[in-house]
């Protein structure tokens, strides 16, 4: 059996200035993509993309759309070099990078569905206030038991399982603080994270209860290849489970390990970053057996 590709899209947080001006300056799809997200968004995406400032690029509204934009421009260039993806995947927003190029919907709605999305998670940041952090070398038990005792302080949950050796957990700034004091206690080590709310946990309830309702007035295709939500971890081609994901993507964890060992499962041998520079790739490396011999590379 030939080996399999999947075309993996990453999420906030590798974002730079000049993200993609170079492919739009030789590339007229790219070109467009981004018309796509400056008319659909009202916002000048492409100039934030192409030259900041840095905090203009940075804030919720409009990274989000550019990181889609970056995303999409980087899949039309793998394909017109003739890679040919049998599955996709993203980490949390590249959820929706994936569901594009899989032909669920067009880019247009894409960069509505994300711009709805990114002033949902604003809302809800400034609602209810919080932040998350990374958390090193500390299994998944004791990480668990952590945000537990940490409660006492405030809401506190795992958000995304990055690697074997990376946990991420989002809640209330107090109890963040409380958790990463008891991990450090563990002998674990914790990064904060630039972020202006507490993402995948339970204080985005009420912005995905809205999205929800958005989502059922959204024409959802059956994709063209298997797509896998970050919220389960395993392939899923139903459209109305596909919005679902979507909707519980917002409270719910990303479960990156899983996805990776599920394409892995399926017989994903390259893996292709959809980015202009490794960010995903970090994590892979991380999540691969390196006997597993993938292959994974960048546009």
């Amino acid at each position: 059996m030939d080996d399999k590709t999947a075309f993996i899209f990453p999420g906030q947080g590798g974002q730079f200035v000049g993200q993609g001006k170079a492919w739009a300056e030789s590339d007229e799809k790219v070109r467009e993509i981004f018309r796509t997200a400056d008319e659909v968004t009202g916002r000048p995406i492409s100039k934030f993309s192409f030259e900041g400032p840095l905090e203009d690029l940075t804030m919720t509204a409009n990274l989000q759309p550019a990181v889609l934009a970056v995303s999409l421009a980087a899949a039309s260039l793998l394909k017109s070099k003739g890679k040919v993806p049998d599955y996709a995947a993203g980490h949390s927003l590249g959820e929706y990078a994936a569901l594009c190029v899989a032909g669920v919907f067009d880019e247009a709605t894409a960069f509505e569905l994300v711009c709805q999305r990114a002033a949902l998670m604003q809302k809800a940041a400034m609602n209810n206030p919080g932040t998350m952090a990374a958390i090193l070398n500390l299994d998944i038990p004791t990480i668990e038991s952590i945000c537990e005792l940490a409660r006492a302080e405030g809401m506190v949950v795992i958000a995304n399982y990055n690697t074997p050796q990376q946990t991420v957990i989002s809640g209330t700034s107090r109890a963040v603080a409380a958790a990463t004091r008891f991990a450090q206690a563990k002998g674990g080590r914790s990064v904060p994270l630039p972020v202006s709310g507490a993402f995948h946990s339970p204080l985005m309830s009420e912005s995905a209860s809205v999205f929800s309702d958005i989502l059922r007035d959204t024409d959802f295709r059956p994709p063209r290849i298997p797509v896998i939500p970050n919220s389960l971890g395993t392939p899923v081609t139903d459209p109305y489970e596909l919005k679902n994901r979507l909707v519980a993507q917002m409270t719910s964890p990303v479960r990156w390990v899983t996805t990776v060992n599920s394409l892995v499962s399926a017989g994903v041998r390259n893996f292709l970053e959809c980015w202009p520079r490794p960010y995903l790739t970090n994590m892979l490396k991380k999540c691969l057996a390196d006997e597993l011999g993938a292959s994974i590379g960048l546009p």
